[in-house]
């Protein structure tokens, strides 16, 4: 990728670029809609992501161009930006912005992106747009930013110059994933540790169920909503800075608060999958893949039966894999209501899952479904 990256630098700029740098995506392993709850959650890096090209140009000016988009931008460098429309240089551009704030930018650069990580599926390939521009900047000006600070630098780019009231896992992810390592990550207070992830005789497969995820960012924001009322119900009785804190014994006691029965639901999910990624890291750590699978089937009928963001989509492709005996544990993966499940295939199998799966979607759904194999990546990095 880094030669065919420089060739196309090299025609559309007539330079070669200087510098190239690398963003996995991500996939979240267990801990489905705990990150905005102050849980768990236990994202990896995948060995997708986004990569990007750059030299210095004596224009002051930026010029953006991916080989995954048409539009392309050159704006003159100033103090600060807006967002401009919908195009997706809006992402690398709020970094800018974001570093305009504590540092003037001497020169202007020309720049590629390239990404393999398919657009809307829920893989975070705008938090690897967002960390590749913020860790290419801090490394080519040696601005002195550490890992966290680019974190929450792109974090409030999603937040406050795209738009999206999203939470940090995605951001954080991609940029302190560890080959053959998962993240358990406390989304309130930021203390990660890395879990060994070895899957031993088993790949990670990602299967994109290929809808588009139209329902995905109001039904997000239905759900927060629904745990800020169990939340507030809760806390006639007892105090509670987020639904997290709460055990599952806990939760027991004081549950009748809860008076709506959907709302019942979602913060019950949420309590008892918090519980599931301390079980899944005591798993890992014990070399336990069977256990662990088990806990990924059960996450996933917890988000379709409890929290309610899965769909026909996802729940084919997890239902498939339940049945196919070179699985071990599947299940949704990200907010849901379309977007990827993630499955732990037998090494050798992946020819045959993918025959079987397809044929099997198509039936039921009406169209294929997309198949990655992948293994668990680093973070961002120079290359």
């Amino acid at each position: 990728m880094k030669a065919e990256l420089t060739n196309e630098f090299f025609n559309k700029y007539g330079q070669q670029p200087t510098h190239h740098y690398f963003t996995p995506g991500r996939v979240n392993l267990i801990g489905e809609h705990i990150d905005y709850n102050g849980g768990l959650v236990m994202p990896c890096a995948v060995t997708m992501g986004t990569w990007l090209a750059l030299a210095p140009n004596n224009e002051n000016v930026i010029r953006f161009k991916s080989l995954n988009f048409e539009e392309e931008a050159a704006i003159e460098l100033k103090d600060s930006y807006i967002k401009e429309g919908k195009e997706w240089y809006n992402y690398p551009l709020g970094i800018f912005n974001e570093i305009l704030k504590d540092h003037k930018i001497p020169t202007g650069l020309d720049l590629i992106f390239h990404g393999n990580i398919p657009i809307g599926s829920g893989l975070s390939s705008s938090a690897s747009i967002e960390v590749v521009m913020a860790y290419a900047l801090n490394d080519y000006f040696n601005l002195g930013y550490d890992r966290l600070q680019l974190v929450l630098m792109a974090k409030r780019v999603e937040n406050d110059f795209i738009g999206l009231n999203s939470g940090i896992m995605d951001q954080f992810a991609v940029a302190f994933g560890e080959s053959h390592k998962a993240l358990v990550l406390d989304c309130d207070t930021l203390k990660y540790k890395a879990v060994d992830c070895n899957l031993g005789d088993y790949n990670l497969a990602i299967i994109n169920t290929n809808k588009p995820r139209k329902l995905a960012e109001s039904k997000y924001n239905e759900r927060v909503a629904e745990c800020q009322t169990a939340l507030q119900q809760l806390n006639q009785e007892i105090k509670l800075h987020a639904l997290c804190e709460l055990t599952a014994e806990k939760f027991a006691l004081h549950s009748h608060l809860i008076t709506d029965p959907t709302v019942l639901k979602r913060a019950t999910h949420v309590v008892k999958e918090n519980d599931r990624v301390n079980l899944a890291a005591k798993a890992l750590n014990n070399g336990d893949l069977e256990e662990f699978g088990r806990l990924m089937y059960a996450s996933h009928q917890s988000l379709r039966d409890l929290y309610e963001v899965s769909g026909a989509e996802l729940d084919a492709v997890v239902d498939f894999c339940s049945d196919y005996e070179h699985v071990i544990g599947a299940r949704m993966t990200g907010a849901g209501f379309g977007g990827c499940a993630i499955a732990l295939l037998k090494k050798g199998k992946e020819e045959d899952f993918a025959k079987q799966l397809t044929d099997f979607y198509v039936a039921r759904i009406g169209y294929p479904a997309a198949i990655y194999i992948s293994e668990i990546g680093n973070g961002a990095s120079a290359i």
